[in-house]
C-alpha cells in the first residue's frame, strides 16, 4: 500500500466532499477543492510528468512552493508518476537548498509560478522545460543542466556553516541531527534497497540545527503504518478538519496531510506569515474553520500565549478534540493544567520520533483524570507506546538492553527504514541512534534529554533540560529555555506569564535545583524564537543574550546627560540620530503601522502591532517588559498621562485602553459604538479629557480616569486624523475633506473645507499658539487661526498625509518654520508665519509618515525601506539607515 493508493481509496469513497481550504485571513472568502478536483488536478500533472521526466525506475522531483490551496494536488502528482517527492524551502539559505538538490542529486524540481524569479536567482545550473500544459495549475518544471563539479565545495560551505552548532550543545529532543554510528544493530537476513522501483514516498533533509544537514529518503513502507496507526489513535472521521501546521520540509506534514486525506476527512492551510499572527491563527482555526486535529510542538502552541489558549484554542467550547504535541519535550504537567479548561474535552498526546526513521516513533495519550485539580502535580509524562512496525530499544554505554534505568532510545524495525545520505542498501532491522536518554521505570519510558544537552558545570555533570522542566513548573513561568551560552555561562530565557521578579525566581529555582543547575542569569523575553520547524531557535537566544551583554555594557557607560540623551534617542525606533547606527533592533509578531511612545519615566516605549498586542519594549535594549492583548489590529499610536503615567491607545476592537504598564494592569476599556480606533487618542490636561477619534466617525471625549463617555459628535465620514488640542479647542480632520473644531464642552464651533480627504492631523504648536497647520489630499497645506479663518495655503506636489511639523532653530535667525511631506517623497520647508517655501528636497520613495525635527536635523520614513535624516543646515545632504 502507497501513500497515492490510500488518498484515491478515500477520494473515490468522498469524491463530493471538501478535500483542502485555504485561507489567505485577509478580505478574500476561503476557497476550497473537493476530492475529486483534487484528483483530477493531480492527474493532469501525473500525466505531464511522465512525458516530461526520464524515471528510470528511481524518479525523485522537487516542489519549490509555499503552502496554498494546490498542494495536495502537487504533492499526489508527483506520488502517482510514480515518484517521491522532494520539498525545497524557498525562505531556506539558498546555500542550504543548493547543497540539499545537489547532495540528493535532484533532477527535476517544480516550481510555483510566481517564484521563478527567485528561485532562478536563488539557483543557478537549471533550464525551463516546456510547461504550458499545466500553467493553470500553477507550476513550472525545471531540470539540472550544470554539472556536479563544485558539489565537494557546496558540502564544504555548509559544513563549514553548520559545523560549529555541533559543539554548542543545544539540540532539542526528538527531530534532530543524529550522530554518524546510525546502524547499530540488525536483524539476520534481507536488506531494503533504495534503488528498488517505485519504493521512495519523499525526500527530507534534517533540519541541520545540531550538525550538517542529513539527506533522509523515506519509503511508503516505512511512512504508511505512522499514518494507518494514527488515524486509528485520534479516531479520525470524514468530519475532522485537520491543519497544516508543519513546513513541508518537516516530516510530521507528512502526518497531517495523509492522514485527513486518507480519511475523507479536510486539510486546512494558511499562507506562512499568518501562522506568525496568533490572533489571526486562532480565528481562521477555531472559529471560521472549526479546526478539530492540531499536530504541532511545544514551541508553536506557546506561541499563541496563555491568553489564547485558554479562551479558544483548550476553551470549554473549543472546536479542537486532539491536540497531539511533539518534536520537543513535552510541557510540565503544571502548565498544560493552567491552559486547559476545567471542562475542555480535547484529547492530549504526547507524540516522539526523528527524522531518521519517519515520523513519529511513540505516541501516549495523556489520562483525562491527570487534568483534575486534585490530581498530583508532579506526574511525570511518558513517552508511550511504539507505534505500528516501529521497535524502540534503550540502551547503555556498553551496547546492553535498559530495563530499569537509565539509557538512550534506539528506534527502528523490520521494515521502519530510511536512507540516509549516501546509503544504498540498508539491512532490515537496523536500529538507529537518536541522541535522546530516557530512564526506564515500570516498563515505561520518561525522557531525560538529548545527550548533546550534558554539560560539566562546577565539576558536576547534568543536563540542562532538567532546569527547563524546574523553571517552567514554576507559577510566573508561561514558556523558558535554556542555552549553555559560549559553554561558559548557564542562560535561562523566560517568557513570563504575570510580574516576574527575577531574584525571587531564582530563590525559587535553587529550593528545586542542586547549586550546580542553577542558572548564571534569567533574560526576560515576550515569545520564544522558533525554527522554520516549530522548534526553540538557540542560535536566535544567543544573538538575544549577546544583544542583551552589548546593551548593558553601553548603559553602564552612560550616566547625567548622556542618559538623558540616549532615553531621547529610542523616539527614533533606537537609531542613534548622529550617526544612523541601529543601537537595538527588536522584531515584533507582525507589521508596525503605529508610532512608538515613550514613557512618563522614560525606561520603557510602548507600540502597537498588527497582532493584536501592545508591546512595551525597555528602552535600555529592547526586551519586553510586557504585552497587552487586544483583539484585532492595533495601528493606533499610543499616548502618556503626564501626571498619572497611564498609558491610552486605541485598537481595530473598537476599544480604547487605559493601561498602567508598571502594574501591567488594563485599568478601564471603552467601546467606541461600532468604530475601529485608527489614530492616537489626544489628551489634555485642562479639562482632564482624553478625545477618541474612530473609523465609525465619532469624535468622543472621554473621562481619563473612569473611562466614562464625556460627550460625542457624530461626523458621518470615518476619521483617520487624530485629534489634536490647546486650552480652549480640540480639532480632528475628516475624509469628508473638512477640519472640525470643537470646544471642550462638546460645541462645534466651526468646520474648514478642503478639496479633499483630510487623513493629515492638525498640528497646534506652542511656538504658534493662534495658528492651526495641516495637509490634505488637494495637495495643499494649510495655516487657518483659531476662528478657521485661513491664513495662508501652499501648494504641493502631491497629496500630504502625514502631520507637519513646527520648529525653531537658533542658527536660522530663530524664525518659526513648518516642515511637511508630501506622498511622492518632497520634503517641504515653510515660513510657519507667510507659508512661503524655505527649502525643499525629494526622497527616492512614497513618504507617508510625518517628520520629526530635533536640533538641525530632520527625520522622517520613507517607502523604499529607509529612513532618513536630513540636515537642516546644508540642502540634500543625507544620511541612510536600512531599516
Amino acid at each position: 500500500m502507497t501513500l497515492q493508493e490510500m488518498v484515491n481509496q478515500a477520494a473515490s469513497l468522498y469524491s463530493d466532499r471538501k478535500a483542502v481550504w485555504f485561507d489567505e485571513c485577509n478580505d478574500k472568502p476561503p476557497t476550497f477543492y473537493t476530492y475529486a478536483t483534487v484528483v483530477k488536478l493531480a492527474m493532469e500533472l501525473t500525466a505531464f510528468l511522465r512525458k516530461h521526466c526520464d524515471q528510470q525506475g528511481k524518479c525523485e522531483i522537487g516542489l519549490y512552493c509555499y503552502p496554498g490551496i494546490n498542494l495536495p494536488s502537487w504533492i499526489l502528482g508527483i506520488l502517482q508518476v510514480p515518484a517521491a517527492y522532494s520539498p525545497v524551502d524557498p525562505d531556506a539559505p539558498p546555500v542550504l537548498s543548493t547543497y540539499f538538490m545537489k547532495k540528493s542529486n535532484l533532477q527535476y524540481i517544480l516550481v510555483e509560478n510566481d517564484k521563478i524569479n527567485k528561485f532562478r536567482m536563488s539557483h543557478v545550473g537549471w533550464s525551463y522545460c516546456s510547461s504550458s500544459t499545466i500553467e493553470h495549475i500553477g507550476l513550472t518544471l525545471f531540470q539540472m543542466s550544470s554539472s556536479n563539479a563544485d558539489l565537494n565545495s557546496q558540502v564544504d560551505d555548509v559544513k563549514s556553516k553548520y559545523e560549529p552548532f555541533k559543539a554548542m550543545g543545544n539540540s532539542q529532543p526528538g527531530y534532530s541531527i543524529c550522530p554518524d554510528q546510525t546502524e547499530v544493530k540488525t536483524s539476520e537476513g534481507g536488506y531494503m534497497d533504495v534503488g528498488q522501483k517505485y519504493s521512495l514516498a519523499y525526500v527530507l533533509h534534517t533540519s541541520g540545527t545540531t550538525g550538517i544537514p542529513k539527506i533522509v529518503r523515506v519509503p511508503h513502507k516505512c511512512i504508511v503504518p505512522n499514518i494507518q496507526h494514527l488515524k486509528s489513535i485520534f479516531e479520525i472521521t470524514q468530519n475532522d478538519v485537520l491543519f497544516l501546521a508543519s513546513p513541508l520540509t518537516f516530516d510530521p506534514s507528512v502526518v497531517e496531510l495523509f492522514i485527513a486525506l486518507t480519511s475523507g476527512a479536510s486539510i486546512l492551510v494558511v499562507p506562512n506569515t499568518i501562522k506568525m499572527m496568533p490572533v489571526e491563527l486562532s480565528a481562521a482555526l477555531f472559529h471560521h474553520h472549526h479546526v478539530t486535529v492540531l499536530q504541532a510542538t511545544p514551541t508553536l502552541l506557546r506561541r499563541f500565549g496563555a491568553h489564547i489558549i485558554k479562551s479558544t484554542v483548550l476553551s470549554a467550547n473549543t472546536s479542537l478534540r486532539v491536540l497531539a504535541l511533539g518534536g520537543e519535550a513535552f510541557p510540565v504537567l503544571n502548565l498544560l493544567k493552567s491552559w486547559k479548561h476545567k471542562e475542555n474535552k480535547t484529547s492530549v498526546f504526547n507524540l516522539y520520533g526523528i527524522t531518521e526513521v519517519s515520523s513519529w516513533a511513540t505516541c501516549y495519550k495523556i489520562p483525562e483524570e491527570v487534568f483534575s485539580a486534585d490530581f498530583r502535580t508532579d506526574f511525570p509524562i511518558p513517552l508511550g507506546s511504539p507505534l505500528l512496525g516501529t521497535k524502540v530499544e534503550v540502551r547503555d554505554t556498553d551496547g546492553s538492553a535498559v530495563l530499569e534505568g537509565e539509557g538512550q532510545i534506539f528506534i527502528g524495525g523490520e521494515e521502519r527504514i530510511c536512507f540516509l545520505d549516501d546509503e544504498i542498501t540498508v539491512p532490515l532491522g537496523t536500529m538507529r541512534e537518536t541522541g535522546d536518554f530516557v530512564r526506564v521505570q515500570n516498563a515505561k519510558l520518561f525522557f531525560l534529554g538529548r545527550k548533546d544537552n550534558q554539560i560539566k558545570r562546577h565539576g558536576k555533570r547534568f543536563n540542562i533540560e532538567c532546569l527547563q522542566q524546574a523553571a517552567e513548573d514554576l507559577c510566573q513561568v508561561e514558556a523558558c529555555a535554556v542555552t549553555w551560552y559560549q559553554q561558559e555561562k548557564l542562560i535561562l530565557f523566560v517568557v513570563p506569564k504575570d510580574d516576574l521578579e527575577e531574584r525571587e525566581t531564582l530563590k525559587e529555582l535553587q529550593k528545586h535545583l542542586p547549586a550546580h543547575a542553577v542558572p548564571d542569569e534569567l533574560v526576560l523575553i515576550k515569545t520564544l524564537p522558533l525554527t522554520s520547524h516549530g522548534k526553540v531557535d538557540i542560535s536566535e537566544l544567543n544573538k538575544i543574550y549577546q544583544n542583551h551583554l552589548n546593551s548593558r555594557r553601553r548603559d553602564s557607560k552612560l550616566s547625567g546627560a548622556e542618559e538623558l540623551w540616549e532615553r531621547l534617542q529610542y523616539l527614533w525606533k533606537a537609531i542613534d540620530l548622529d550617526l544612523g547606527e541601529i543601537k537595538w533592533e527588536k522584531n515584533l509578531g507582525d507589521r508596525i503601522e503605529s508610532s512608538a511612545c515613550v514613557s512618563k519615566c522614560g525606561n520603557f516605549i510602548v507600540v502597537g502591532c498588527y497582532d493584536g498586542l501592545v508591546y512595551v519594549l525597555q528602552s535600555s535594549d529592547g526586551e519586553i517588559h510586557w504585552t497587552f492583548v487586544t483583539e484585532d489590529t492595533v495601528k493606533s499610536s499610543a499616548v502618556v498621562d503626564p501626571s498619572s503615567g497611564l498609558v491610552y491607545i486605541g485598537s481595530h476592537d473598537q476599544h480604547v485602553y487605559a493601561l498602567d504598564i508598571y502594574k501591567k494592569a488594563c485599568v478601564w476599556k471603552l467601546h467606541c459604538e461600532g468604530g475601529a480606533v485608527f489614530s492616537s487618542p489626544c489628551l489634555s490636561s485642562f479639562p482632564h479629557h482624553l478625545y477618541v477619534a474612530t473609523l465609525g466617525g465619532l469624535l468622543l471625549a472621554v473621562n481619563p480616569v473612569t473611562g466614562n463617555k464625556i460627550w460625542k459628535s457624530f461626523l458621518g465620514k470615518p476619521l483617520f486624523s487624530s485629534p489634536h488640542c490647546n486650552e480652549k479647542y480640540v480639532c480632528v480632520g475628516c475624509v469628508d475633506g473638512n477640519l472640525y473644531c470643537y470646544t471642550h464642552a462638546g460645541e462645534k464651533v466651526w468646520q474648514f473645507s478642503t478639496d479633499g480627504p483630510v487623513f493629515s492631523s492638525p498640528c497646534i504648536s506652542s511656538l504658534t499658539k493662534q495658528e492651526i497647520f495641516f495637509g490634505s489630499h488637494d495637495c495643499f497645506i494649510y495655516c487657518c487661526n483659531m476662528e478657521g479663518n485661513l491664513l495662508w495655503k501652499f501648494e504641493a506636489t502631491s497629496s500630504l498625509y502625514g502631520t507637519p511639523f513646527v520648529f525653531q532653530i537658533d542658527d536660522l535667525k530663530n524664525r518659526i518654520l513648518l516642515a511637511a511631506v508630501s506622498t511622492d517623497g518632497k520634503v517641504w520647508i515653510l515660513n510657519a508665519k507667510t507659508g512661503t517655501a524655505e527649502g525643499v528636497d525629494k526622497l527616492p520613495g512614497e513618504v507617508f509618515s510625518s517628520p520629526v525635527v530635533w536640533g538641525t536635523k530632520l527625520v522622517v520614513g520613507c517607502r523604499n525601506d529607509y529612513v532618513y535624516c536630513l540636515d537642516l543646515y546644508i540642502t540634500g545632504k543625507k544620511e541612510q539607515l536600512r531599516c
